[in-house]
C-alpha cells in the first residue's frame, strides 16, 4: 500500500527536512531582532547561543521517539498502539516551531512590547529545539526502513537538513526580500504546516524489498543536483543583483528539483509491484528458513542499549569526545569565519560567499561520508569509525591552513573543515545505531550531539575569543593580521588531532565487533 511504503516515507521525510533547518537562516532575521529589541552585539550573541543549544539538545525528542515509535512496534496488539508512531514526534516539533517563531514575530512587530532577554532566549530555544524533533523522527525512521544502508540514508536526510537553510533563504529572496519580519512569520508557519501535512506518511516499514541501493542512489543523485544548483545560485547572488522575476524563477526551478524524489518513489513502487513480494516464505526452502529463524533469535537476544546503558560503556565516551573535538571545532570555525576574513583583509563579497558556501561543504560532508562509508563497509569491510579518523585528521590540516594566513587560505581551509564537519553529522548517528542498536538510537545520538555546542563554547569563547581579545587593540577592540587567529587555530588543530587519536581508540575497540556482528548482519541480509 502506498501509504505504508518506505519510499513514500523517504520522500515525506526529505520534504520535511528541506523546511526544518530554520536555525541556519538566523542571519536573515538577526538584524531586525537586534534593532527591534534594542540589543547590542553581545546580547544578540547570547540569543544565538540559545539557538545553538536548542538545535543540538535533542534528548527529549529521542526519548519521545523511543516511547511512541519503538515501543509501539513491540506492543502491536496494544489498544493504544494506533495512537503512537513517528507522527507524534512531528506534532511535538510542529507545536514548538510555531510557538517559538510566532512569539518572536509578535516581539519584533511590537505586538508583544519588548519582552526581556530571557524570554527572547526562551522563544529562540523552543523554535530551534523543534528542529531536533523533526530530525529525529525522520532520521531514525529512515534507518529502521533501510538498516543495511544506514550511512547512505542518514547522509541523505542530514544532507537535505544541511541544505534547508540555503533553500529557505531562496524563498526569502523570491518572496520576502527586504522584509525579514514576514520571513520570521513564514518560519513559524511553513515547517509546521509541511510536517503536519506529511507526518502520517513517515512510517516504519521493515519489509525486505529488492533494489534498496539502486533507489537510494537515485535519491542521492537528486540531492547532489539540488546542492549543485544551490551552489551556483549562491555564487551568482554574491556577484550579481537579480531582479524579482529572476529570484522567483530560481525558486520555481528549485521546487521542481525537490519534487523529483516523488518520481523515484513511484518507480520503486512500480518495480515492487511488477516483481511481486520479493522475499515470500514460499520461495525459501526449509534449510533457509531454519537459518533465518536461528539468526533472528540470535539478534533478538542482543538487546538494544538505552541511553543510560550506553553511557556506561567506553565506546559512548570515546564517540562523545571525538565529536566534541570535531563538531565543536567546526562550529567554532563557522561562528568566527567572518571575523577571520576581516582580520585577513577579505572583502565583504568574499566573506559572504565563504559563509554561504559553508552550507554546500557541510552538505557534501554529510552526504559523502554516509555514502562512501556504506560502499566500503559492504565491499571492503571497513569499520565505519575509520572515517572519523580520516575526517578528524583532515580537519587538523584545515585548521593549520586557516592559521597560516597565506593568500586564499580561508577558501581552502573552509572547504576542508566544512566537509569534515558535515561528515560527522552522518557518521555519528550511523555509528550509534550500529554500536548500540536502533531501539534507542534517537536518544543516544542526540545525547552525543550535545558535544557540538559544548566543544564550540570551549573553543570559541575560551580559546578563540580570549586570544583575539589579547591581540586586539584600539578603541574598537579590533585586530588585523595573521596573528589574530594563528595561535587559536593551531590550538584547535591540536584538539582535532587529539580527536583523531580518540577515534583511533574507538576503531580498534570496535573493529572485531564490526567484523563479527555488523558485517555478518549485512551478509545475512544480502544472502536472503
Amino acid at each position: 500500500m502506498m501509504r505504508s511504503s518506505k519510499w513514500i516515507a523517504t520522500v515525506a521525510s526529505i520534504w520535511i527536512q528541506c523546511t526544518c533547518g530554520a536555525s541556519y537562516a538566523f542571519g536573515i532575521y538577526s538584524s531586525v531582532l537586534k534593532s527591534s529589541q534594542g540589543y547590542d552585539q553581545s546580547t544578540l550573541d547570547t540569543v544565538s547561543v540559545f539557538k545553538d543549544i536548542g538545535a543540538n539538545a535533542g534528548v527529549l525528542s529521542g526519548l519521545l521517539y523511543s516511547a511512541v515509535a519503538v515501543h509501539r512496534r513491540r506492543q502491536r496488539n496494544n489498544q493504544y498502539a494506533s495512537f503512537c508512531g513517528p507522527w507524534v514526534v512531528h506534532v511535538a516539533g510542529a507545536v514548538q516551531c510555531f510557538a517559538g517563531y510566532f512569539l518572536m514575530w509578535l516581539s519584533v512587530t511590537g505586538v508583544i512590547h519588548r519582552p526581556g532577554v530571557p524570554l527572547i532566549c526562551l522563544f529562540m530555544f523552543v523554535a530551534a529545539h523543534a528542529q531536533t524533533f523533526f530530525n529525529t523522527a525522520n532520521v531514525v525512521t529512515a534507518v529502521q526502513n533501510f538498516p543495511d544502508y544506514g550511512g547512505t540514508i542518514v547522509g541523505i536526510m542530514k544532507g537535505f537538513l544541511g541544505l534547508s537553510g540555503a533553500m529557505l533563504i531562496q524563498v526569502y529572496q523570491a518572496l520576502f526580500k527586504g522584509n525579514p519580519k514576514i520571513f520570521l512569520l513564514m518560519l513559524a508557519l511553513l515547517p509546521s504546516f509541511i510536517s503536519l501535512l506529511l507526518m502520517c506518511l513517515v512510517r516504519i516499514d521493515e519489509r525486505d524489498t529488492q533494489g534498496n541501493k539502486k533507489q537510494l542512489n537515485r535519491f542521492s543523485t537528486i540531492a547532489l543536483l539540488v546542492a549543485a544548483y544551490l551552489m551556483i545560485m549562491i555564487i551568482f547572488e554574491n556577484i550579481f543583483t537579480f531582479p524579482l522575476w529572476a529570484n522567483v524563477t530560481n525558486l520555481i526551478l528549485l521546487l521542481l528539483l525537490l519534487a523529483s524524489p516523488l518520481g523515484v518513489a513511484a518507480k520503486a513502487l512500480k518495480d515492487e509491484s511488477s516483481e511481486g513480494s520479493p522475499h515470500s516464505p514460499l520461495l525459501n526452502d526449509h534449510e533457509d528458513k531454519e537459518h533465518d529463524r536461528a539468526y533472528e533469535e540470535e539478534e533478538e537476544d542482543r538487546e538494544d542499549l538505552n541511553v543510560v546503558q550506553a553511557m556506561r560503556t567506553q565506546n559512548f565516551w570515546l564517540l562523545f569526545i571525538a565529536m566534541a573535538c570535531g563538531m565543536g571545532s567546526g562550529l567554532a570555525t563557522i561562528n568566527n569565519i567572518s571575523q577571520i576574513g576581516e582580520s585577513l583583509g577579505y572583502t565583504t563579497v568574499e566573506i559572504n560567499t565563504l559563509v554561504s558556501l559553508w552550507s554546500i561543504w557541510n552538505f557534501l560532508g554529510r552526504f559523502g561520508a554516509g555514502f562512501v562509508s556504506d560502499i566500503l563497509l559492504h565491499s571492503r569491510g571497513w569499520a565505519r569509525p575509520v572515517w572519523m579518523i580520516i575526517t578528524l585528521s583532515t580537519m587538523t590540516i584545515g585548521h593549520v591552513i586557516i592559521a597560516s594566513g597565506f593568500a586564499g587560505n580561508l577558501y581552502v581551509g573552509s572547504v576542508l573543515v566544512g566537509v569534515c564537519y558535515g561528515s560527522h553529522w552522518s557518521l555519528m548517528p550511523t555509528i550509534t545505531s550500529e554500536l548500540f542498536g536502533v531501539g534507542h538510537m534517537g536518544t543516544i545520538f542526540n545525547t552525543i550531539a550535545i558535544a557540538s555546542p559544548v566543544g564550540s563554547y570551549v573553543l570559541s569563547v575560551r580559546i578563540i575569543g580570549y586570544i583575539y581579545d589579547k591581540e586586539a587593540s584600539g578603541e574598537q577592540n579590533s585586530c588585523s593580521g595573521t596573528h589574530c587567529f594563528m595561535l587559536s587555530f593551531l590550538i584547535i588543530g591540536c584538539v582535532t588531532l587529539f580527536g583523531s587519536l580518540v577515534a583511533s581508540a574507538l576503531f580498534f575497540r570496535t573493529k572485531r565487533f564490526y567484523k563479527l556482528v555488523v558485517l555478518r548482519r549485512l551478509h545475512h541480509s544480502a544472502g536472503r
